[in-house]
């Protein structure tokens, strides 16, 4: 459909995904969260996890440090659907001739993770209503479908803000520059108007 002053969050699964919100932070998809480096710093977001499991992992959809999306081996990038995963290499490839890297902060999520990122996301902002603008829940959020991946660092979001419309890349929240997901008729008609945030995506009400 998984930020503070530099963390973002957002809203997965283990092994692969099977079938395809958000959150913020400077760095993206945590909380106003944080980028992807361990889970208690990452935003609220992705990874498929299972019930009877311990604490989530990289199962779950938390991102090692230095992910690309070209890491096919980690479940929040393999997880991801198919035709977003095939649009993000091709920007990628492109964007590598600019300097620039792709990296995955959050992608996939499980639904157990995407409810843990909203549990932390209530906490740190106070209110269920505050939260929502950072981070959807595990039945709407689309890092939990594998529709959603947020990317870094800046240089990267920068890049795919001006180009990622020819690949059908979009940013979909003002609040949140990290998040990006495909509406493959961008390349034609250009990405859709952005939502101020989640709270204002007719998805979330569901």
């Amino acid at each position: 459909m998984a930020v503070l002053a530099a963390t973002v969050v957002a809203l997965g699964h283990p092994l692969l995904k099977p079938t395809s919100d958000s959150t913020a932070t400077p760095g993206q998809d945590s909380s106003p969260f944080l980028p992807a480096p361990s889970l208690s710093d990452r935003p609220p977001s992705h990874a498929p996890h299972s019930e009877n499991r311990g604490a989530l992992d990289e199962f779950d959809g938390v991102v090692p440090d230095g992910v690309t999306v070209l890491d096919e081996e980690v479940p929040a990038v393999a997880n991801l659907d198919a035709e977003l995963l095939d649009a993000l290499r091709r920007a990628a490839q492109n964007a590598a001739d600019d300097g620039v890297t792709f990296t995955v902060n959050s992608g996939w999520r499980s639904a157990a993770y995407q409810k843990e990122l909203l549990r932390k996301a209530v906490a740190q902002h106070g209110s269920e209503a505050e939260a929502a603008r950072w981070v959807a829940t595990a039945t709407t959020s689309p890092h939990v479908a594998g529709d959603a991946v947020d990317i870094g660092p800046d240089r990267a979001t920068d890049w795919l803000s001006e180009h990622g419309s020819a690949y059908g890349l979009c940013r979909i929240y003002r609040n949140e520059p990290w998040h990006f997901e495909l509406r493959t008729d961008a390349a034609d008609r250009g990405c859709p108007r952005r939502y101020a945030d989640p709270t204002q995506d007719p998805r979330m009400r569901q």
